[in-house]
């Protein structure tokens, strides 16, 4: 009952009124996401609000070479393995597919969904009312902070806080029992150039929230700018980690917390844990750059990052975990440790204005970073950049939610833009950053080759030999795309990027093997097929539904999640084109 970076079920109280079941019969429940299909404009929705991360508002304007992948609703299945009641997620239905659902009878319907699905999210609470009339509705995710949701969608409770907790303590169950992690995926329908990565990155939740509190985060301020750690400790990431690897063969894990290393003792104590055992795992992390230093470059590298998400904002607005730090130069040491940096910006502050903003685009853009996203500051309730756009009456209530998805035109009155420029704008800034510095993919592979090459300087300690053979192999994968790249090169500057990293990728590997030729062709007859694809149906892909049950406790504990059990791990042909470990 959350989005993908909070499993909140989201009440009319943070602490709800437990509700009276029959403890005879324990109450069935449904956690359901919204209906599909995304990203087309119609009674629902809008084409704009696509349900892939990268292809939404990182990689979105750079056609063939956009990162496309998909993420479950990770909230759910969170609420499902840590609740006793038997339960149900139905993540990526279609309508039909959720009313079917509902005739097979619940006592309580979970509701999750993002403020632009509110139209949806109305509907299918209609709906359960129509087929389960006695049935408890539950509204979570970051929708659910929308100002008086309660009486705009029939509902029972709207949660708020850490869904977990919430949910226990609806059903009567015992809030401070331990949280156990279920095996999730990072990313699913995986490709580049359209060539699947059909390799699994984990998925780590080690806790919800940050306190760093910035003014626009819908996230710090969903849970009070308070952080709830689910995996307290160094060791218990690591043994999470051990037995995903081992139930799920990945040793690449994808940490969905919004400031890791914020709390730096917990990630000393992870590398303590994996030097100790001789066992390493490689991570992706979100990180402010107050945290970075403070952590420390030679101790991110020990950790194991492969790819950070940094929240650079502006140039123009400073925000604390920014203060009187050279981003410019912590990007490019990041990367040239192998650290794929995402860089993300944000546009359309008040100061902004036609004659400045291409500053703050500008320098986003020298920064260099793997991938930048531009995202536009958007009021949501529970943030103070709502409360004071309130009082400035900035906000349009004759916009739509189905429009605060922050991909096109603003969702508020600037003072200095028109709605038009807005968009203008906004699609400028991904076209001029695509221009300067070429596709992602190829950004990225860049900053792992420059990685391989500073690891084999650095002292030959166990962990950074492990370390650097990770890199190789994640280069060498890339590399396979590299023949696609230049192919598919959009301008004359793509191409010079794309034959010099060529130049580079053959001195430190040498020549194709006989092997990676006939890779490298696989990879051409795909990005052909995806070409075709893209001109003639355009990029618009759902996801498929996914049904999980969760019957017991015991159930739960013994496999800790259905969710991939059901998942043969690739031994073809594909598994080894292109990267196992790409996010």
């Amino acid at each position: 009952m959350a989005s993908a970076s909070s499993p909140s079920a989201t009440s009319k109280s943070r602490n709800p009124p437990a509700a009276r079941f029959s403890k005879d019969k324990p109450p069935r429940v449904l956690l359901a996401g919204v209906f599909k299909p995304y990203g087309i404009d119609d009674a629902f929705g809008r084409r704009e609000n696509v349900m892939e991360l990268f292809h939404n508002q990182v990689t979105r304007a750079q056609g063939i070479a956009s990162m496309r992948f998909q993420h479950r609703s990770f909230g759910l299945y969170f609420i499902a393995a840590n609740i006793d009641a038997p339960t149900t997620v139905l993540d990526f239905p279609t309508l039909e597919e959720f009313i079917r659902e509902l005739k097979r009878g619940y006592d309580v319907v979970g509701i999750s969904f993002i403020t632009p699905n509110f139209v949806k999210a109305r509907e299918m609470a209609r709906l359960v009312r129509l087929q389960l009339p006695s049935a408890r509705i539950v509204l979570g995710g970051h929708g659910a902070a929308i100002e008086g949701v309660e009486s705009l969608i029939e509902c029972d409770h709207v949660a708020k806080g850490e869904g977990i907790r919430w949910m226990r303590a609806f059903l009567g169950e015992d809030t401070d029992g331990p949280i156990h992690h279920p095996n999730l995926v990072s990313a699913e329908n995986k490709h580049i150039y359209g060539v699947p990565t059909p390799g699994r990155t984990g998925l780590l939740v080690t806790g919800v929230g940050c306190v760093n509190g910035c003014r626009f985060c819908a996230t710090s301020h969903n849970f009070g700018r308070d952080y709830t750690p689910f995996l307290k400790t160094g060791k218990e990431i690591f043994e999470a980690a051990c037995r995903m690897e081992d139930e799920y063969h990945c040793s690449d894990f994808f940490v969905m917390d919004e400031n890791f290393l914020k709390d730096g003792r917990r990630a000393r104590e992870l590398v303590e844990e994996m030097e100790r055992a001789n066992r390493f795992f490689q991570f992706a992390i979100f990180s402010s750059a107050e945290t970075i230093r403070a952590f420390g470059i030679d101790n991110i590298v020990r950790l194991g990052v492969f790819w950070l998400w940094m929240g650079v904002e502006s140039k123009k607005e400073i925000y604390e975990k920014n203060r009187d730090i050279d981003v410019a130069a912590m990007v490019a040491e990041l990367q040239d440790h192998g650290i794929a940096v995402l860089a993300s910006g944000i546009l359309f502050i008040e100061e902004h204005t036609p004659e400045n903003i291409e500053e703050d685009i500008d320098y986003l853009i020298s920064l260099s970073p793997s991938f930048i996203q531009f995202m536009q500051v958007i009021p949501f309730p529970v943030t103070p950049i709502y409360e004071d756009f309130k009082r400035k009456g900035w906000l349009d209530p004759s916009i739509p939610f189905e429009e605060f998805h922050g991909q096109k035109r603003l969702a508020w009155r600037h003072p200095n833009f028109t709605p038009e420029q807005t968009e203008t704008w906004l699609g400028k800034a991904f076209r001029k950053e695509f221009d300067v510095l070429g596709g992602g993919p190829m950004r990225m592979t860049r900053a792992h080759l420059n990685g391989v090459k500073r690891l084999k300087r650095m002292a030959r300690t166990p962990t950074v030999v492990a370390r650097e053979k990770v890199l190789l192999e994640r280069v060498r994968e890339l590399r396979l795309l590299v023949p696609v790249m230049a192919r598919y090169a959009h301008d004359a500057r793509e191409s010079e990027l794309i034959a010099s990293l060529k130049q580079d990728l053959d001195r430190e590997l040498g020549a194709y093997t006989m092997r990676e030729r006939v890779f490298v062709a696989a990879t051409f007859a795909f990005a052909a097929k995806y070409a075709l694809q893209l001109g003639w149906k355009g990029d618009r892909t759902q996801p498929p539904t996914h049904r999980t049950e969760y019957r017991t406790p015991a159930r739960r504990k013994r496999g800790w999640s259905a969710m991939l059990r059901h998942v043969p791990r690739p031994k073809t042909l594909l598994h080894a084109v292109l990267p196992k470990s790409t996010i």
